[in-house]
């Protein structure tokens, strides 16, 4: 069988990493190969997935989500829900540190990051060639009817993953620069739209990608409303200054995860719904808001530290 360069690239970097199971790599391939079929099913948008519907309702009601199945048998409960985001998750970023990740001005790795990617798999960052970004249409939003705008808003970082998206659909993605990303990055946030680093067994069991999120069409956060818990706080919660709040209801609107609400005329602040974006900090026109850090969430994911911490000489001087 004749592969393409990318595709080589990729099963070398997959034979390297040693832990990844025949599944995994096939799992890789086609999930980096025809994403927007991948990410289309499991919305439960692609057409597939539409003629399956009646299927999906029986097996639906024979295997509930949660508690037993009529014969008695064990339904799809919170273990499944919790064994599913091992292998695929997310971890939440100020615009701030997602800038800076897509700014490494050299190689890296860090393994076993179970204190900022709080997950027993897939929480590498290794960075080969981080100079290598590629801007991608989203599959999520591409999936949807009527999706937010624009499409072109996924950041695949590094080889062998840039490489390998741009060759297998160079209509829907371009390469770019750091500053760009930085600048899709920005412009995003002031969309009020929320910054991951994504990460997956199947992509060599590491972070290879920044998606900015809008509740209505991310996949993971849909997910992660109906009980998979797939994304990972940023190591924040949003704090309000109930002097300086005047109500208007601006921060509850622009709120992904719907963690702020009105009371007795002043926002407050469901700290267990937080993730710590960030995005009502610069929406409050009164500035009444501020990224509180909160050690029972997690680490964040700031790369600058994590090489520090690793390596005094890093050189930290990213264009952000």
């Amino acid at each position: 069988m004749m592969f393409k360069p990318s595709t080589r690239k990729f099963l070398e970097e997959a034979a390297r990493n040693g832990d990844m199971s025949f599944f995994d790599l096939i799992h890789g391939y086609v999930y980096g190969r025809w994403p927007y079929f991948y990410i289309g099913v499991a919305l439960g948008e692609h057409r597939l997935t539409r003629a399956l519907k009646p299927l999906v309702r029986w097996l639906l009601k024979r295997f509930p989500a949660d508690g037993a199945a009529p014969d008695g048998k064990p339904g799809m409960g919170e273990a499944a829900r919790t064994a599913f985001a091992e292998t695929y998750h997310g971890k939440v970023m100020s615009v701030v540190d997602a800038a800076k990740l897509v700014s490494v001005n050299r190689p890296l790795e860090l393994r076993n990051l179970e204190r900022v990617i709080p997950y027993a798999r897939a929480r590498d960052i290794v960075l080969r060639n981080p100079e290598h970004i590629v801007v991608l249409d989203c599959p999520c939003r591409s999936a949807r009817a009527n999706p937010c705008l624009p499409l072109d808003v996924c950041l695949i970082v590094g080889e062998p993953f840039a490489g390998f998206i741009l060759e297998n659909h160079p209509g829907r993605c371009r390469r770019i620069g750091q500053g760009e990303a930085v600048e899709i990055l920005q412009a995003e946030h002031r969309r009020g739209h929320v910054h991951h680093a994504f990460f997956k067994d199947a992509m060599l069991g590491r972070f290879y990608a920044i998606c900015n999120c809008c509740s209505c069409c991310c996949g993971a956060m849909q997910a992660q409303r109906h009980g998979v818990p797939m994304l990972a706080s940023s190591g924040f919660v949003a704090a309000v200054d109930g002097d300086l709040c005047v109500g208007c209801g601006l921060c509850r609107e622009s709120c992904q995860f719907g963690a702020l609400h009105l009371s007795d005329g002043k926002s407050r602040v469901d700290e267990a719904a937080c993730m710590g974006c960030g995005v009502c900090v610069d929406r409050c026109p009164k500035g009444a808001f501020e990224l509180r850090r909160e050690p029972g969430r997690g680490e964040p994911l700031d790369i600058c530290r994590l090489m520090s911490a690793k390596s005094p000489d890093f050189d930290s001087k990213f264009r952000v």
